[in-house]
């Protein structure tokens, strides 16, 4: 096991799932406390990386496309602060960083997890029911609808028509934006039959977002609503493959296969032979065969 403990956060890995903790201190951003604690399988990740610092430096998760209805709401456009996938690392500890870098890299180099995207979620999202107020609105979400409803900050051309129930089946897609310099952000929903070019600000679709401290919450209700919808990569011929409201992941159907001992044994021998081709040829350095070697015949 591998762990790296910070005010920022605890990040801990077991070799099949990374645990993410976010810390106490005060630079950590309201999304990431109210996400609470994440678990991130293996085979969600795409990769690693660690960058260094003068005072700090910072590790980053990068998890394969299509995985997290979070990522897949906000389109990266969450800021250092609220991204549950980076973890500020102090100066004193660059050590454990690479550390922790190079034994989920080997993870990944052993169980062969592709970097590709994927066609349904491997994270179920956050919990329901939720609630999250900011911007002219506030958004409620209970797992089959979506309601909206409005403040006294709302343009009365929005507000007119009172509060929004949006069944969650007549919703096609989900978008959360921040608020850029002079652009002002919003949390829409784009409804079956109910197309609109309005801005956010006079759509009864959407929460406008005017860049206060908030606004990041609204992404809660942009993914739990994410999670629920068909995977924007699912095969159009068949239903959507995502996890469940409950985090659990479909039953895969059954397949003849080898006693499980007998076939992990085999395939374990079988990726150290790789991976002593992979050093002769030059591809492993001496010192990254050995890590790739000991995690193997711990395995075994």
């Amino acid at each position: 096991m591998a762990e790296i403990i910070q005010r920022d956060g605890t990040w801990t890995f077991d070799g099949d799932a990374l645990r993410l903790v976010p810390g106490r201190d005060k630079n950590v951003g309201l999304l990431r406390k109210a996400l609470g604690e994440l678990t991130v399988p293996l085979g969600a990740l795409a990769g690693i990386s660690f960058e260094h610092g003068k005072r700090s430096g910072r590790l980053r998760l990068r998890l394969r496309d299509g995985a997290d209805p979070l990522l897949q709401a906000t389109g990266g456009r969450l800021t250092d602060s609220a991204d549950p996938y980076h973890l500020t690392v102090e100066s004193d500890r660059y050590g454990v960083a690479e550390y922790f870098v190079d034994e989920i890299r080997n993870a990944l180099l052993l169980d062969e997890v592709p970097a590709t995207a994927v066609d349904r979620f491997l994270l179920p999202g956050p919990s329901v029911p939720l609630s999250v107020s900011a911007g002219d609105g506030t958004a409620s979400f209970d797992g089959e609808q979506v309601r909206l409803e409005w403040n006294w900050k709302t343009e009365e051309a929005k507000s007119a028509a009172g509060a929004r129930a949006l069944a969650l089946s007549d919703i096609r897609a989900v978008e959360w934006q921040p608020a850029v310099g002079l652009e002002n952000g919003h949390l829409r929903f784009t409804v079956r039959g109910a197309p609109t070019k309005a801005p956010p600000k006079y759509d009864p679709n959407a929460v406008e977002l005017w860049g206060f401290k908030k606004d990041p919450l609204m992404t809660l209700v942009a993914a739990a609503v994410q999670a629920r919808l068909p995977h924007p990569s699912a095969p159009a011929d068949g239903p959507a493959k995502q996890l469940a409201p409950t985090g659990t992941p479909p039953t895969p159907p059954p397949s003849p296969s080898p006693p499980a001992a007998e076939a992990d044994h085999d395939a374990l021998l079988r990726r150290l032979r790789e991976l002593g081709d992979l050093r002769e040829s030059g591809v492993l350095t001496d010192e990254e065969f050995t890590l790739a070697k000991r995690a193997i015949l711990k395995r075994m």
